[in-house]
C-alpha cells in the first residue's frame, strides 16, 4: 500500500440531518487529493454504508457516524497501520465529551466499565497502545475497512442495523484477517440525551445482537447474561421464597459496588445515584432485546422493498474542500 493511500470517509444520516461531523474533518491533517468524503442519505445505516462503499474511490473506507468527532491526525494513525497486509480493519473509541450533561457523562462511565460494557468497554474508552483485537473493541462509529476487502465480503449484512459491523467482523475473523484497535484513533461522541432515549438505545442493542444470534449462531453466553437476569426478575413473584431472593441481593450488591467505583474513579460525585439506575437499566434494556431479536427478528417479517439511498460526494478525491460542504449541498453519485 502507498505511503499516503487514498481514503474514502463515509457517514450515513438521516434524509435531510446534520453531519456534525464535517468540521473536524476540514482540520484533518492528510493529503487532500488523497482523500474523498461521501455522505450517504436514507434510513437504514448498514444499506447506506454498502451503497456508499461500492461508489467509494479510497483504497481505505474509514466510516464515521454524522457526529463523529475526529482529531486531525486521526488518519495519519490509521493508515499506519494497514502498512501490514494481513489487517483489515483498523479502529479507535468512541468517547464521550467533557461538555456533556451530568447524565450524559454517567453513561459515558457506565459504559466505560467492566460492570456496564463488560468486554467491549474498550470501545467507550481510551487506555493502552494500539494492539491487534477482536470485535469486542471496534465500534462502526470509528471504523477503518480496506475496501477491496470489504467489497469482497459482501460487504454489512442490511439484514441487521444495529451490529453489523460484528457480523462482518466475524466473518473476516474466519477468513484470517487481523484488526487493530489503536486508542490514538478515539473520535468523541455524545451520549443520549434523556433516560427514554438510553432506555431505546439498549434495547436497540440487544435486539440487534439477538437479531445477529439468529443469523450466525450464538458467539458467548455471556451475551445472554442481561436476558436471564431479566427472566429471573420476571419470574421471582411466581416463584417467590426467601433463598431466591440472594441472587437478586448479590446484584443488588454489585451495582452499587460497580456504580461506586465508577465514580471515585471519574471523580463525579454527582454521577453515583445516576449509575445506580443506569446499570440496571441497561441491563434490562439489552437483555428485553435480545429477548425479542431472537424470537422476533425484523428480517424474518420481510419488508417493503430495498430502502432509497442517496450518495453525495461532499468532498472529492483528487479536489479541495468546497466553501460550503454541507450534504444537502455535495454532487450527488
Amino acid at each position: 500500500m502507498t505511503e499516503c493511500p487514498t481514503v474514502s470517509i463515509i457517514i450515513p444520516v438521516k434524509p435531510g440531518g446534520e453531519v456534525l461531523s464535517l468540521t473536524r474533518l476540514r482540520e484533518v491533517d492528510y493529503p487532500a487529493d488523497r482523500l474523498e468524503v461521501l455522505v450517504a442519505e436514507g434510513c437504514r445505516p448498514s444499506r447506506q454504508r454498502n451503497r456508499a462503499a461500492v461508489q467509494a474511490a479510497g483504497e481505505l473506507l474509514f466510516f464515521l457516524d454524522d457526529d463523529s468527532l475526529v482529531s486531525p491526525l486521526f488518519l495519519r494513525h490509521a493508515v499506519e497501520h494497514f502498512a501490514d497486509p494481513r489487517v483489515a480493519v483498523v479502529g479507535g473509541p468512541s468517547l464521550t465529551p467533557l461538555t456533556d450533561s451530568p447524565l450524559q457523562r454517567a453513561i459515558g462511565l457506565a459504559l466505560a466499565s467492566p460492570f456496564g460494557g463488560g468486554g467491549a468497554r474498550n470501545r467507550y474508552r481510551r487506555v493502552g497502545a494500539a494492539r491487534p483485537t477482536s470485535e469486542r473493541e471496534l465500534i462502526l462509529c470509528n471504523l477503518a475497512f480496506r475496501r477491496q476487502v470489504f467489497i469482497d465480503q459482501g460487504g454489512l449484512d442490511e439484514r441487521l442495523y444495529p451490529n453489523e459491523e460484528n457480523e462482518l467482523l466475524d466473518r473476516l475473523a474466519a477468513a484470517g484477517w487481523r484488526f487493530i484497535h489503536d486508542p490514538e484513533l478515539a473520535v468523541r461522541r455524545s451520549q443520549r440525551p434523556t433516560w427514554r432515549a438510553f432506555c431505546r438505545q439498549f434495547f436497540g442493542y440487544g435486539r440487534g445482537r439477538g437479531e445477529q444470534t439468529r443469523i450466525g449462531g450464538i458467539r458467548s453466553w455471556i451475551d445472554f447474561a442481561p436476558a436471564l437476569l431479566l427472566l429471573y426478575l420476571l419470574t421471582t413473584p411466581v416463584l417467590f421464597r426467601p433463598l431466591y431472593l440472594l441472587p437478586a441481593a448479590c446484584y443488588l450488591g454489585l451495582v452499587l459496588a460497580a456504580a461506586l467505583a465508577a465514580t471515585l474513579r471519574a471523580r463525579l460525585s454527582g454521577a453515583f445515584p445516576r449509575l445506580c439506575l443506569l446499570f440496571p437499566l441497561l441491563h434490562l434494556c439489552y437483555g428485553a432485546g435480545i429477548i425479542k431479536g431472537v424470537l422476533l427478528p425484523r428480517f424474518a417479517r420481510g419488508g417493503a422493498g430495498e430502502p432509497a439511498v442517496l450518495v453525495r460526494a461532499v468532498k472529492a478525491m483528487g479536489g479541495a474542500w468546497p466553501a460550503d460542504c454541507a450534504p444537502r449541498t455535495g454532487a450527488a453519485r
